[in-house]
This record gives C-alpha cells, sequence and structure tokens, in this order.
C-alpha cells in the first residue's frame, strides 16, 4: 500500500524547508494542517519558540508576540506509529491531549520522551505528521539563533524568524 504524501514547501525568513506530510498515517493532522495552509494562515507568523538540541516551533503567533485566531482543537494522533525524530514535523499542544490549532514543532534532534508511550495525558506523546525532506540546514539555522525573552515567553528568537508562507507543491 503506498503512503498518501503531500508536500508542501515553506518559505522562511531564513530560507526555504520542504515538508512531506503523510496523511496515510496522521490523516487528522495533516488535513487540519492543510486547511490552515490553504487558508494562507502561516504567512506572516513566526518560529516564536527556539531551543538548542530540542526543536523549532512556529506556526502561530505573530513577530510582536500576538497569538492569530485558530480554528478548534484536533484529536491527537501521536498513536500513529511515527516517531519524534530529527527532521519530524509534529503538532504542539499543551498539556490537554486533544488540544493542539495550528502551531507545530520540528525536532532538531530524536526527542524519543515526545512518542506516545501510552493513554494517559502524561503518556500520550505529540502527533508527528510529516518531514523536512529538503532545507534541514535552514532548520538548523533557525535553531542557532539568539534567543531571549519577549512579552513574558521564553526561547523567542531576538531577530524574529519569520514564515513568509506554506504552499502545496504535490
Amino acid at each position: 500500500m503506498s503512503e498518501q504524501l503531500t508536500v508542501v514547501r515553506m518559505e522562511t525568513s531564513m530560507g526555504e524547508i520542504t515538508i512531506e506530510l503523510n496523511a496515510g498515517k496522521a490523516p487528522i493532522t495533516v488535513e487540519n494542517f492543510l486547511g490552515y495552509v490553504k487558508d494562507g494562515f502561516y504567512a506572516g507568523t513566526i518560529f516564536h519558540r527556539v531551543i538548542k538540541g530540542f526543536m523549532v516551533q512556529g506556526g502561530g503567533m505573530t513577530p510582536d508576540m500576538g497569538q492569530k485566531k485558530t480554528k478548534g482543537m484536533i484529536k491527537n494522533e501521536a498513536d500513529n506509529g511515527l516517531t519524534n525524530d530529527r527532521g519530524t514535523l509534529a503538532m504542539a499542544r499543551t498539556s490537554v491531549v486533544d488540544s493542539a490549532t495550528a502551531q507545530f514543532f520540528i525536532n532538531t534532534v530524536d526527542n524519543t520522551f515526545l512518542n506516545h508511550q501510552g493513554k494517559t495525558p502524561s503518556a500520550y506523546g505529540y502527533a508527528v505528521f510529516g518531514r523536512v525532506t529538503a532545507g534541514m540546514d535552514v532548520v538548523d539555522a533557525i535553531e542557532k539563533v539568539a534567543t531571549g525573552t519577549k512579552a513574558g515567553q521564553q526561547d523567542v528568537p531576538t531577530t524574529p524568524v519569520t514564515i513568509n508562507k506554506v504552499t502545496v507543491v504535490k
């Protein structure tokens, strides 16, 4: 059986990232992400949380740290067999299992502790739904930017790293 893969290009202020989305393993998450892509939601958002040796997170905040209005929360598909390895894309969420909306993160290292390990809230994990196929050098460059505290948030790049647009390629 062939995987259902969609490719998107994320144009950032630091370069392009090509991402392969896996709708076969994460149908709800991919549909949700593509809905935001088609709406142009990600244009002008920033990578607002960057932690060296961990991940880069974006897709929900503007450069002034304003939070964009999102659609409803989605079901967490962390139990889909995909793992939080370097270069994978996963949904960000709160401590509530099914609370993901638009924000995502790209793992810059293997983060096995974020994988699905059980059905309890603390063990549920973070839903991986894609992987970077080109532009990991851009992700690595984003990971290395200087960060500080802004609007009460930590690990915010001191110079905004903007997502200019995300488009479906294939």
